[in-house]
């Protein structure tokens, strides 16, 4: 499956991860930046999904397509690395405030890193 290709159709992402006591959190996340197709980068605020990162590596991404039909991918992935700054990040920023409205970028203060460890279809 081309990630890049699937990631320019509109559609809805959902990322779940867990705490380290296996509490899950499941939250609504933008496509992600496409580095290459292991690699994928999401801007991310201090929040929930940030903090479970921080002590469980592991996540999970459902993205589906607009439209009827049950097209688009579910994603096993596992941290990398996280950034702070950078080029990456102002990007992640601009866009933030571009789609969600002019100020929301501040608050995404981390870029994250994740290898793809799984790819399977939604169905």
């Amino acid at each position: 499956m081309n990630l890049a290709e699937l990631f320019t159709h509109p559609g809805l992402g959902v990322m779940s991860t867990s705490s380290s006591d296996g509490k899950v959190n499941s939250a609504v996340y933008s496509r992600p930046h496409v580095i290459d197709e292991t690699t994928l980068v999401w801007g991310m605020t201090d929040k929930r999904t940030y903090k479970n990162l921080t002590c469980n590596r592991h996540a999970a991404y459902l993205f589906k397509t607009s439209g009827p039909g049950f097209s688009g991918v579910r994603l096993d992935l596992e941290m990398i690395r996280t950034e702070e700054e950078g080029d990456l990040l102002a990007t992640i920023k601009a866009n933030t405030d571009e789609i969600v409205g002019p100020g929301a970028g501040a608050a995404v203060t981390h870029a994250v890193w994740f290898r793809v460890t799984e790819t399977r279809p939604l169905i």
